[in-house]
């Protein structure tokens, strides 16, 4: 017998969650995700009048990666739990290292030829092609990434 599996539906672009949207969107039961909270602690939920419960995109892909340990791995809550604490302190030290991975991708290794090559000429000013600094651009990106960092602390 074949086990077709759902695709879990894509994150809509919104601030917050409500949990019954939450379960919706990572295939788990509110009772669940309350679980998870307790075992998770990177899992904190914004709460609001009468403890509802809000969540916010990363948290939302944290769960997700949660329940791909738990679901589709075969992890233990304890091995899941240590699982994800690698995959933090892992993005930590790339960040620190001064790598900053685009959200939901795997780095991606930029070779500079292929790079120059792909840049489009779209000088109107010159006839010479245009060319960009690949560390320019790793550099600029950082420093995105940096300002977005200091623009969620505080939410």
């Amino acid at each position: 017998m074949e086990i077709m599996e759902k695709a879990l539906p894509p994150i809509p672009v919104k601030r917050y969650f409500t949990i019954g949207e939450v379960g919706e969107l990572c295939g788990v039961k509110p009772h669940v995700l309350r679980y998870w909270e307790q075992e998770f602690t990177q899992l904190r939920p914004m709460k609001r009048r009468g403890n509802r419960r809000y969540y916010q995109h990363h948290e939302v892909l944290m769960i997700r990666r949660i329940r791909d340990l738990l679901y589709d791995q075969g992890f233990t809550i304890s091995g899941a739990r240590n699982k994800l604490q690698e995959l933090v302190q892992g993005e930590r030290d790339r960040r620190k290292a001064g790598e900053v991975p685009l959200e939901g991708m795997e780095a991606i290794e930029i070779d500079q030829e292929e790079f120059d090559a792909a840049v489009v000429q779209d000088s109107p000013d010159s006839a010479a092609p245009r060319t960009v600094d690949l560390s320019q651009l790793l550099h600029l990106r950082r420093e995105l990434f940096e300002i977005r960092e200091l623009l969620t602390v505080g939410r």
